[in-house]
C-alpha cells in the first residue's frame, strides 16, 4: 500500500530576476500532499483516538505515528521559451523558491493543501527541492532552529513501533530532487491549478524482497542504513492534481 507525504513551507523568495512589472499576468498555484494511495482502502487505525500508518507483511507489522522532514530550496522551474539572460530579463524567467520548513506528514486519506503561491503566467516543467539536514552557521537554518532546536544535523524523523517494539528513525539525509511535471503544468491569471508533491513512504523500511525493515536499524551506523536512505532517495514524486485527489491520472 502507497503512502504519501504532505508538507507545509515557510518562507516565499524570489531568486536570480528583476522585480515583477504591475502589468505582469500572474497565477495562482497550490501545492498539496497525499498521504494514501486513493486506489487503496485506508488502514484501520490500531490505537484508539489516533491515525496511524499500518503496515503488514507476514508476521511483521511496522506502525508509524508520526513522520517529520524538512524541505529547502523548493523551487519551481518555467519552461524557458525565451533567453533569460538578457536584459531586461523577460516575463516567466523568475524562479520561486521555499523553505526550510519542518514537515509534519499527515497519515490521512486524500490530498491536503500546504500553500498556495502567485507566480508569473507560463508552462512550469519541473518542481525541484531538498530534503535538507539542518546545519547550525546557515542563517536561514538558524532561524528554523530556533523553532526546532531538536532537528541540528537532521532532515528526517519518524516514530512508531516494529511488532510492538518502539523505535524512533533519524537521518541525515541531504538530497536534491529533481521531479519533471509530465504534462508541464500551466499556470493562467484567474485559473486556479493544483500540484500534488508524492513519496511512497510503504517503501521506505522494506528490502528489495518487500520485507520489512526494523526501522531502528536503519539509523546512523545500522545494518541497514544504505537500503533505508537509498528507498527515501526513490521514493518522490510530483504531477497536476486540480480535483485534489492524490491520483496521478
Amino acid at each position: 500500500m502507497k503512502k504519501y507525504l504532505t508538507i507545509g513551507f515557510l518562507a516565499l523568495v524570489a531568486l536570480g530576476c528583476e522585480e515583477t512589472t504591475r502589468t505582469e499576468l500572474r497565477g495562482s498555484v497550490a501545492v498539496s500532499f497525499a498521504t494514501q494511495d486513493p486506489s487503496t482502502p485506508a488502514p484501520v487505525p490500531l490505537l484508539a483516538a489516533a491515525i496511524v500508518d499500518t503496515q503488514v507483511t507476514g508476521s511483521d507489522t511496522l506502525i508509524i505515528m508520526s513522520a517529520e522532514l524538512v524541505l529547502r530550496e523548493i523551487e519551481l522551474k518555467a519552461v524557458e521559451t525565451t533567453d533569460c539572460d538578457v536584459e531586461p530579463e523577460p516575463v516567466g524567467c523568475e524562479e520561486i523558491e521555499l523553505g526550510p520548513e519542518l514537515v509534519d506528514l499527515p497519515l490521512t486519506p486524500g490530498a491536503v493543501q500546504r500553500f498556495r503561491v502567485d507566480i508569473p503566467a507560463g508552462m512550469y516543467s519541473r518542481i525541484d527541492f531538498e530534503v535538507h539536514k539542518v546545519e547550525a552557521g546557515d542563517p536561514r537554518d538558524d532561524a528554523f532552529l530556533l523553532q526546532h532546536p531538536d532537528f541540528d544535523g537532521l532532515s528526517i524523523r519518524v516514530l512508531g513501533t516494529f511488532n510492538s517494539q518502539a523505535f524512533v528513525f533519524e537521518t541525515d539525509l541531504n538530497e536534491e530532487q529533481e521531479i519533471d511535471l509530465i504534462p508541464a503544468l500551466t499556470v493562467s491569471e484567474g485559473i486556479d491549478v493544483n500540484v500534488t508533491v508524492r513519496v511512497d513512504t510503504d517503501t521506505w523500511f522494506r528490502t528489495l524482497a518487500g520485507d520489512l525493515i526494523d526501522p531502528a536499524t536503519a539509523n546512523k551506523g545500522g545494518v541497514n542504513e544504505s537500503i533505508v536512505t537509498e528507498n527515501i532517495k526513490n521514493s518522490l514524486d510530483a504531477f497536476e492534481d486540480d480535483d485534489r485527489d492524490g491520483r496521478d491520472d
